[in-house]
């Protein structure tokens, strides 16, 4: 890859952070786009070492990085991440906290770059079809993506890692050798040790034409994207959600490339036809009383008046308590679940000086609200009201002593209730 042709596939970014973790690959491409920063010092580069803790030469690793970095006049953040087990594998694993530290460092208006490269996408095609992907997992890693209201990219992707390697020997540079690519246990190294070889020496083309194959599965994907939208757009609601009723009558296959696309619009992975099997048998279709959830990803999808949500995961607010020492301040919500605020002109009394007020997420017992005749059990206040199941646990509760007196933007209970014209409301920004 030539420099000019490098710096159109950066454009029209001019704020770049490169992930580098001192690897041939973005050896190579941190080298080049120095070389493109030389002839356009405007642009703005900044690098990014992910340290994993998992190699004892980890620590080296991080002091190559920041030496070459240091000869280059680049700045370079080393990010120290901490790998949770959650089940998904050493890999999986490595890779989440990496894109996870990448989040967090970009600066508005930057791009991501990363140095996968032919070899790469090649290993990423072979490994979608082990898992029997479709055409949208064969299209493989795409040369832009939308990356945390930025972009990703990949300015690699067509260059193969011999390429890379004689460039890099020809420039004189140094790069570090991580010993667990030698690891054939790791699927990306089975089979860049002990197939792709294989394949290259009788068809010595073959990193090239399965890229191809991946860039023609992004383009039918794509135009089933374009024929797809309008409709798809007829079914979504403002609020996320998707209507169940006209995908019944569709086709199987018609209704699975559907679901794909509103899961890949909240930013869910590509399912697998087995989960979406799942998705419409056990959520979709599950009986009316139920109350039917799918884990997908970080997030699960659920079924409500007869919509189907996208609703993030998160830890349990069942157990808060919240202080409100200062009531007539802001107060902040954990779980970014934003601010509750008491202003003026409302039917909410204001505590008495004996009743310390508290945000709780959980209520008990015989409640009397505003507009209804009766007590009912909370339960069935919030399923009067249509409030979803999975915002009835975490809609802010507001609790004078130990008297629920209010529920944010939802009802007001008779102990609440203002009788002195001075009354405030429970304004909560979500």
């Amino acid at each position: 890859m030539t420099i000019p042709v490098l710096h159109h596939a950066i454009d029209p970014y001019r704020r770049l952070l490169v992930g580098f973790s001192g690897g041939l690959d973005s050896t190579v491409l941190l080298h080049r786009l120095m070389q493109v920063r030389e002839q356009d010092p405007g642009l703005e580069l900044r690098a990014i070492h992910i340290h994993h803790g998992l190699s004892p030469n980890a620590d080296s690793w991080a002091a190559h990085c920041e030496n070459v970095c240091r000869e280059w006049r680049i700045p370079l953040i080393v990010a120290r991440v901490t790998l949770v087990e959650e089940g998904l594998g050493i890999e999986a694993q490595a890779r989440k906290a990496r894109y996870a530290a990448f989040r967090d460092a970009l600066l508005p208006d930057e791009a991501l770059v990363t140095a996968q490269h032919q070899d790469d996408q090649c290993e990423t095609f072979l490994l979608a079809l082990k898992r029997g992907s479709g055409p949208a997992g064969l299209s493989g890693m795409p040369a832009r993506a939308r990356f945390a209201d930025t972009e990703q990219l990949r300015p690699l992707l067509n260059e193969a890692r011999e390429s890379l390697l004689h460039w890099a020997q020809h420039q004189g540079l140094r790069w570090i050798e991580d010993e667990s690519n030698q690891d054939d246990g790791y699927d990306r190294n089975f089979l860049r040790l002990r197939v792709l070889p294989l394949l290259a020496a009788r068809w010595p083309h073959f990193a090239q034409a399965t890229t191809r194959s991946a860039e023609l599965c992004a383009e039918q994907e794509q135009l089933l994207d374009e024929l797809l939208a309008e409709e798809l757009a007829s079914l979504v609601c403002d609020d996320g959600s998707l209507t169940i009723a006209p995908l019944r009558a569709m086709s199987a296959v018609r209704r699975a490339a559907m679901l794909r696309r509103w899961i890949a619009g909240h930013g869910g992975l590509m399912p697998s036809r087995a989960l979406l099997n799942r998705l419409w048998d056990e959520v979709a279709l599950a009986r009316e009383d139920a109350a039917p959830r799918l884990r997908c990803g970080e997030a699960e999808i659920r079924r409500f008046k007869d919509r189907l949500w996208w609703v993030k995961c998160q830890p349990s607010l069942a157990d808060q308590i919240i202080d409100w020492h200062r009531p007539f301040a802001p107060l902040l919500l954990p779980l970014g679940l934003g601010t509750l605020s008491l202003t003026a002109n409302g039917d909410l009394r204001l505590p008495q000086s004996d009743e310390p007020v508290t945000v709780r997420f959980r209520a008990s017992g015989t409640l009397h609200i505003v507009g209804r005749n009766g007590g009912r059990k909370i339960k069935k206040i919030w399923q009067e009201l249509n409030v979803a199941p999975w915002l009835r646990d975490s809609t802010p509760l507001l609790f004078y002593g130990e008297t629920l007196v209010a529920a944010a933007g939802v009802f007001v209970t008779l102990d609440g209730v203002d009788e002195s014209g001075k009354g405030v409301q429970l304004e909560w920004k979500a």
